[in-house]
């Protein structure tokens, strides 16, 4: 039997404003503030670390009672990972295992999202399985959701996370960890990350023992945020996320003529 009061929650995967989300840091800070549900939050945009910068400086004027950690979802060549504590740019599209190794030197940890998803660009088992199969642990994840709305919960229509916590206990013991992948304010805490303690320094030592559990909001649905808007954050999304990237390049091309 879990004692609640020793245990925190915390959404390890929040996307704001700054990249495909709809709504900002602040708007996502104070509602986050107004639900008391989460103790710790994490905003990790797509293949940009500006937006999770821009919003620990909100977090840190807001004065919030939940902790915050700043991240990244990035794009490999075998699928997205979160990568969190850290503060600094990750390249995209490179191999998984040095990705991984790349956010490690780094400091941070990485948490494999959504994996085996057919909705986004998830690690697959075939890339998952090779890479834990490396004698390195620098290029094995330390985490993988087991909980995430976006492919576990019924709106998808296909179930395809469910085979992860069996995969996971059988072949990987990576810790388990719950996010809700929200692009709406609606939707933050419909997936966490159950944890012994309260704020961001218990969070990451519970991921290190592997003592983490990720759960889902059973009782949320998608529609509770309106067609309209899903099919606008839909399109954001189309237009966003190809056009930081390509950014990114070309602000490398430049620093190098410099």
């Amino acid at each position: 039997m879990i004692n609640s009061a020793l245990y925190g929650r915390a959404d390890l995967q929040v996307h704001s404003s700054f990249g495909d989300g709809m709504d900002s840091a602040k708007v996502i800070f104070d509602t986050t503030e107004r639900s008391g549900f989460l103790d710790v939050i994490a905003i990790t945009d797509h293949d940009d670390i500006r937006g999770a910068l821009e919003a620990r400086d909100t977090h840190a004027r807001g004065g919030y009672a939940f902790d915050f950690v700043t991240g990244i979802e990035i794009t490999t060549l075998s699928g997205h990972i979160l990568a969190l504590w850290i503060d600094e740019p990750v390249p995209s599209f490179k191999s998984l295992h040095r990705t991984i190794e790349y956010v490690h030197e780094l400091g941070g940890i990485v948490i494999i999202p959504h994996p085996f998803s057919h909705l986004t660009r998830s690690v697959g088992y075939r890339a998952l399985d090779k890479l834990m199969g490396r004698t390195d642990e620098i290029f094995r994840p330390d985490a993988i959701e087991v909980g995430n709305p976006t492919s576990m919960h019924k709106f998808a229509g296909v179930h395809s996370g469910w085979r992860v916590p069996i995969l996971n206990h059988e072949r990987w013991n990576l810790a388990e960890t719950g996010s809700s992948d929200a692009h709406f304010k609606e939707a933050i805490g419909t997936g966490y990350t159950l944890f012994y303690g309260r704020d961001e320094a218990s969070l990451r030592r519970a991921i290190a023992s592997r003592t983490t559990i990720g759960l889902i909001d059973d009782e949320f649905s998608f529609l509770e945020i309106g067609l309209g808007r899903l099919v606008a954050q839909q399109a954001k999304g189309i237009a966003v996320t190809p056009r930081k990237i390509v950014e990114k390049t070309i602000r490398r091309f430049r620093a190098k003529q410099l």
